[in-house]
């Protein structure tokens, strides 16, 4: 394996000089779907237990069901989550976290954890450069 030019420190499976076949950066391929504004909310509200489609959106807040649909769809795809259907008249749907999902919770504690500590620091910042 050779390792791409500086200008693609991520590629690392890029030959010399050549840029990457697309999807080939697990870096950018994960951070397109984490780095989604409701993706993380959602997969820390279904770390308790499944919950149905409208216990989500209450749990999440603010979010649109187009929205809540969309980005359930795109965590279902890359097997974050399932979603299991109820033989009930209207059908009852469940989404809860599977194994690749979970594993995901211990970085995305992490991540939460940063936010907490440093919120004022960067509420600050932003202040100041915003001249307010």
């Amino acid at each position: 394996m050779t390792k791409a030019p500086l200008g693609n420190l991520l590629f690392a499976d890029a030959p010399m000089g050549a840029p990457p076949a697309p999807g080939l950066c697990p870096i950018r391929d994960v951070l397109s779907l984490v780095g989604q504004k409701w993706t993380l909310l959602i997969l820390i509200a279904l770390e308790a237990e499944p919950r149905r489609f409208s216990a989500l959106q209450r749990a999440v807040g603010d979010i649109s069901k187009r929205m809540l649909t969309q980005t359930l769809r795109d965590l279902e795809r890359d097997g974050m989550i399932s979603r299991e259907v109820f033989p009930t008249k209207p059908p009852a749907v469940e989404y809860a976290l599977t194994d690749l999902g979970r594993s995901a919770l211990a970085p995305i504690a992490g991540l939460k954890d940063w936010a907490n500590r440093h919120h004022g620091a960067i509420k600050a910042a932003r202040t100041a450069f915003d001249g307010v």
